[in-house]
């Protein structure tokens, strides 16, 4: 078990995502047919061995709870550690640009102060990953560091524009900026995830919560002098979800099997919610090809690169191409969709056409009917 506490942040901003992140946070957005966004971050610390985990949730968290419930799908519904639920500022305290806002860990510094792990696991909830913690706490111990930074080697790759990066010299890190130069190539690109240690964390929070709502990146790019900071490599595959094109291109990349292998099928399992929905029934209509269809579901029309959720009914007549249906949609006889994103317990009337594009996809939103 390892000598850490997680910290998730499933309060990031959701106004790029068209009304799929209105009634719920980024974190708590259905993906891949049967997840949601958090269950990405939340498997890897799990699978990591870190048993005590705090969320931090904007003022609309219901869906996470009714999601997480007491964390037993995760291994979490524990007497010793556990799921812990802590409310980060209010809107007004917080800008888009901030990942990791001090002032949310201020607000909770019961949950810093009760336990006496040596370290604190940091992780943004809006990315779509599988990665064991081990490797970076064995580098972070390796070198007795202040902080640990996890990084992705973009070094061949010239189009992450405004991200976060990172210059290293013997593998401590000299330089912390955004990419803001067109055309400049990345070598280290932050993933969004550190380790830092529970009392330096602790004397970060004293220091610099009274001066508003300060990004924990930004106080360490102020003080790589005065602090040992090293970055630990990745090779998982990361996917930030920011805007509806970034969830339809991350959603679509599941329909390529070694995409699908390398998030789902290693020896760490992504875990999420259980329910026990009967098998899909498909009738002698069904005509399926390139897709990803949950359990529960009613298939008698045609269905070609797509992901179907659980509970979908789609009658018979009806096209589905290119699109993405979150749970309990019902798509009626003849119904025609291509580039669209049917957010939950959407009913789409027979001979309707909705239709979006790659770049564009059309988003429907929750219980809407037409």
């Amino acid at each position: 078990m390892s000598n850490a506490i997680g910290i998730i942040y499933a309060n990031s901003a959701p106004d790029s995502l068209q009304g799929l992140a209105l009634e719920r946070p980024i974190a708590a957005v259905p993906f891949g047919g049967r997840y949601r966004i958090l269950d990405f971050a939340l498997s890897s610390m799990v699978n990591s061995g870190i048993r005590t985990i705090g969320l931090v949730t904007p003022h609309h968290y219901r869906p996470l709870l009714d999601h997480l419930g007491a964390g037993k799908a995760w291994f979490l519904d524990r007497k010793d550690g556990g799921l812990f639920i802590l409310p980060g500022v209010f809107h007004g305290l917080a800008r888009n640009d901030h990942t990791f806002c001090i002032k949310d860990l201020q607000n909770n510094l019961e949950y810093l102060h009760k336990d006496f792990a040596e370290n604190v696991v940091i992780s943004s909830g809006d990315q779509i990953f599988n990665l064991n913690f081990k490797q970076a706490l064995e580098v972070h111990s390796d070198t007795q560091a202040d902080v640990t930074l996890i990084y992705k080697d973009m070094r061949n790759t010239t189009n992450l524009t405004n991200e976060m990066f990172f210059e290293m010299n013997n593998h401590k890190v000299s330089h912390i900026d955004k990419n803001t130069e067109k055309g400049k190539l990345i070598h280290s690109y932050f993933v969004n995830m550190l380790i830092i240690r529970r009392e330096l964390l602790l004397d970060i929070i004293e220091k610099y919560s009274s001066i508003g709502c300060t990004d924990l990146i930004d106080i360490l790019s102020a003080n790589l002098g005065a602090l040992k900071i090293y970055g630990s490599p990745t090779c998982s595959l990361m996917g930030t979800i920011r805007t509806v094109k970034d969830y339809f291109d991350r959603s679509m990349d599941l329909l390529d099997l070694e995409v699908r292998g390398k998030l789902w099928l290693g020896e760490d399992r992504i875990h999420t919610k259980i329910k026990d929905n009967p098998p899909t029934r498909y009738t002698s209509q069904a005509r399926v090809s390139n897709s990803l269809i949950a359990s529960g579901c009613t298939i008698s029309g045609e269905v070609e690169n797509s992901i179907i959720f659980r509970g979908v009914i789609l009658e018979e007549g009806c096209q589905i191409k290119n699109s993405i249906i979150l749970p309990k949609c019902h798509i009626h006889a003849n119904a025609q969709m291509n580039y669209a994103i049917l957010d939950k317990s959407v009913k789409v009337n027979g001979e309707n056409v909705l239709k979006g594009s790659s770049n564009n996809p059309l988003v429907v939103l929750k219980k809407t009917v037409i």
